[in-house]
């Protein structure tokens, strides 16, 4: 779980970033709402996004950013961290956890951020 322990020492720099357990692997939640879990593929991760952003995200970089038929109707894909940088993975992080986070949540982060 080395890729989960990167990703999750980014992710609890972020407000209200809880750790948990989702389909008996770990993961991230914020408010309880899942944002990011390791796959039962240990060199996979699932990660929360916006339609356009996995879109993006698959065409420019499909052998790191994967999304199979099981999440295609759902706003998440797989991607291998351990082929990301320290940066992309915290934007990827960031981003993700936006998507679940409350809106004061998010609000008290970017007053934070400037």
């Amino acid at each position: 779980m080395l890729d989960f322990s990167r990703v999750r020492d980014v992710a609890i720099e972020l407000p209200g970033v809880e750790e948990s357990e989702s389909w008996g692997t770990p993961s991230l939640k914020v408010n309880g709402t899942l944002f990011i879990r390791q796959h039962e593929d240990p060199e996979l991760m699932v990660f929360k996004v916006t339609v356009d952003e996995r879109t993006a995200l698959t065409e420019e970089r499909p052998e790191i950013f994967i999304v199979t038929p099981h999440y295609q109707n759902y706003q998440y894909m797989l991607v291998k961290t351990a082929a990301l940088e320290l940066g992309e993975l915290g934007e990827l992080v960031t981003e993700s956890w936006r998507m679940a986070a409350p809106k004061r949540l998010i609000k008290a982060f970017d007053e934070r951020e400037g």
